[in-house]
């Protein structure tokens, strides 16, 4: 079993509420400190209680993801965020004023602290007392996507399907079916469009709100600075976005006609782009969750046996979820776990090649978080998605030689090994689609919904709208954008993917070169956790923080020469 780490001090059997974290609180902001030692056991101290704080926070979210019909569980979720969170913050904000505003703030180790350092200062900059009770109702609010999206079920034949179980069947070679499967999918996101659009108008009216309060003129301007993006604007980004129309949508263009003729269609519809054009059957990698988890700690161990054992102690202390059923929200994520060092893999499997590697992407989150456990302060280890999602993303890659533990004849390995190099590719216009949207939504914070469903229409085609014929369906392509979690939960992280899906094919090109170099290079830049700039984190990898037009026609040519091998 693993243990949490020995708390110095708060006690280990702190009951998280607010009566018991006040004096806590209190004791922080008036501390006296006359030393450069005592800032550093200052920080250390602090640093215990946040940790703390964040694995109570993240059982209650992982308990209610994996129960959205629960009451007790919304409420116990519900109540961090508004007796918990609100309290907090104000003192949070002390703190960080109380350190840049010691004595000895100058004496501490620039190297070890220039970057947590730097995060307090804006931190400082953004805080405003008016936007907590906002937070607190954002928090509250992004949840209901969950409860929403999850209640969502199909009946096929004489079955009930969860919205993943049915896209499953997008992937049979039964062409009537697939139609089926995807009309009654569409046809149950399309029935609840209005009860989104209302909670999105919501959502992004709060949002507007904070941004105004903390300063600036929108939302996207303050999120810039609120995730403190200080290596990249938001010209750049559209600059990202530009050169992945110009590099990527070609070839997947080119993908796209192959696809038409090998299944001998005039035109492709949204129920033709999973099948696979060979005529076979889907690939069926794992029998159920057990095996996939087996499985993949498996694959692991055979690319290096730390990585293995870090899924094997997950599987030993009951650190997964993974499959799909009624009631457990939509989607996958690694939860770390601040004080025990390690993570929760949620998911929804169906049984898919697409669970293999979501299984192997939160993996390569869930070796993050083991590599940063020792950080000394828990910020340390709270890395930009920059950095998080290149772990995630190169390890779909790195473990692409090592799948055959889930496949047990080259034709299949190599089928498996062709969809994920056009999935790595087909991510690429997707995030360019959602962070676009994103920038619009926010830089026209007085649109309607009508406005917003035209507005994806004009970002996604350009992108070749999954290259598919919408014409029937007009109102399942402008509802497209709802099925994306991130667009309401988690706003703005989206762009992170694409950098890190060429910093992943990088790191993977590395490997390819030289394996052992290559890993160990991808391993020690996770090390740093949030220690060290993200262009040093790339740099550490081996890699470079890139995402110019030259750097993504280079690594597309390189995916496209690997996709021609198979």
């Amino acid at each position: 079993m693993i243990h949490k780490k020995t708390r110095k001090y708060i006690p280990a059997n702190l009951d998280i509420k607010w009566e018991n974290l006040e004096p806590v609180y209190n004791e922080l902001v008036n501390r006296p400190i006359n030393s450069v030692e005592e800032l550093e056991q200052w920080l250390r101290d602090r640093s215990e209680v946040e940790a703390a704080l964040e694995e109570d926070f993240a059982w209650r979210y992982i308990r209610m993801t994996c129960d959205t019909t629960s009451e007790e569980l919304l409420q116990n979720f519900q109540y961090f965020a508004t007796e918990i969170e609100p309290k907090t913050a104000p003192y949070s904000n002390q703190l960080n004023q109380k350190l840049v505003d010691s004595e000895f703030v100058n004496d501490l180790d620039d190297d070890k602290y220039f970057i947590y350092l730097r995060g307090v200062r804006k931190a400082l900059e953004l805080f405003r007392e008016e936007n907590i009770p906002l937070q607190t109702e954002l928090q509250i609010e992004q949840q209901k996507y969950q409860g929403i999206t999850g209640s969502m079920s199909v009946h096929i034949g004489d079955k009930e399907f969860t919205l993943e179980q049915a896209s499953a069947l997008l992937k049979g070679t039964d062409r009537v079916l697939r139609q089926e499967a995807w009309q009654k999918i569409t046809d149950r996101r399309l029935q609840d469009r209005e009860k989104l659009d209302v909670l999105f108008d919501h959502l992004r009216s709060l949002r507007h709100k904070v941004a105004l309060n903390a300063g600036f003129e929108n939302f996207r301007d303050y999120m810039f600075q609120a995730l403190g993006r200080f290596d990249y604007t938001p010209q750049d980004c559209y600059e990202f976005h530009a050169a992945i129309e110009t590099e990527i949508v070609p070839i997947l263009r080119e993908q796209a006609e192959k696809r038409k003729e090998a299944l001998g269609l005039e035109t492709l519809k949204p129920w033709d782009v999973d099948v696979d054009t060979s005529g076979k059957a889907p690939l069926k990698p794992f029998k159920d969750g057990d095996d996939l988890i087996e499985k993949s700690i498996q694959c692991f161990s055979d690319i290096n046996r730390y990585l293995g054992e870090r899924l094997e102690i997950m599987k030993d202390n009951g650190l997964f979820d993974v499959e799909s059923r009624k009631g457990k929200a939509p989607g996958g994520y690694n939860y770390p776990l601040a004080e025990t060092g390690a993570p929760f893999i949620f998911m929804n499997s169906a049984n898919t090649f697409r669970d293999l590697t979501t299984m192997v992407h939160e993996g390569g989150h869930a070796v993050h978080t083991f590599l940063t456990a020792d950080l000394e302060l828990n910020d340390f280890k709270h890395c930009p998605s920059e950095v998080a999602e290149l772990a995630s993303m190169s390890m779909e890659l790195i473990s692409m030689d090592k799948w055959t533990v889930y496949f047990d004849n080259e034709e299949d390995m190599k089928r498996a090994r062709r969809d994920q190099l056009i999935d790595v590719l087909k991510t690429l216009p997707w995030v360019a689609v959602v962070d676009q949207f994103q920038h619009w939504i926010y830089t026209n914070p007085d649109h309607t919904a009508e406005q917003r469903r035209e507005a994806w229409i004009q970002i996604y085609e350009p992108f070749g709208a999954g290259f598919v014929d919408w014409s029937e369906f007009p109102d399942a392509e402008a509802n497209l954008w709802q099925k994306q979690l991130h667009i309401f939960e988690v706003p703005f992280y989206y762009i992170e993917y694409g950098m890190a899906q060429l910093g992943a094919i990088a790191v993977w090109k590395n490997y390819k070169e030289n394996p052992e170099k290559g890993l160990q290079q991808y391993l020690d830049a996770l090390k740093l956790g949030y220690t060290k700039t993200i262009r040093e984190i790339y740099e550490t990898a081996g890699i470079k923080f890139d995402f110019s037009a030259s750097y993504v026609k280079e690594l597309a040519e390189f995916v496209r020469s690997e996709m021609e091998k198979l």
